[in-house]
């Protein structure tokens, strides 16, 4: 079963986020930014699905870790998801390189569930 970390500060996002990656059959890991390089450093996970907070910022220290998990893996693994309060691609919200898709809060099943099931059908999660 592909593992999921969830990275955010609000508790309640990471519940259902949560949610929606069980839904999908995969296991959903939750962690603060705080405690997640650990966590990253000791699984490398399918997916990693950051909860940027109010400015796209909660997350930004875990992108050496992510983009290490990357050089290792030799591809654009694990794919990584930010959950934002703005909508636009990541390039249009001048994020890191190391974002694949931006998912507009608030999050919700139908925003959520065919991002994942692209990453997953692509060998990506």
């Amino acid at each position: 079963m592909s593992k999921v970390v969830i990275v955010g500060k609000s508790r309640i996002n990471q519940v259902v986020v949560s949610k929606i990656i069980e839904g999908l059959g995969l296991k959903p890991v939750p962690e603060t930014p705080e405690t997640a390089t650990k966590i990253l450093l000791a699984m490398v996970p399918g997916a990693i699905v950051l909860d940027g907070g109010a400015d796209n910022k909660d997350c930004d220290a875990l992108m050496p870790t992510i983009a290490a998990l990357r050089r290792a893996s030799g591809q654009s693994r694990p794919s990584v998801i930010l959950l934002s309060n703005r909508t636009g691609s990541p390039e249009n919200l001048s994020l890191s390189g190391l974002i694949d898709v931006v998912v507009a809060k608030p999050i919700t099943p139908d925003r959520l569930q065919p991002v994942l099931n692209r990453l997953i059908s692509h060998g990506h999660a």
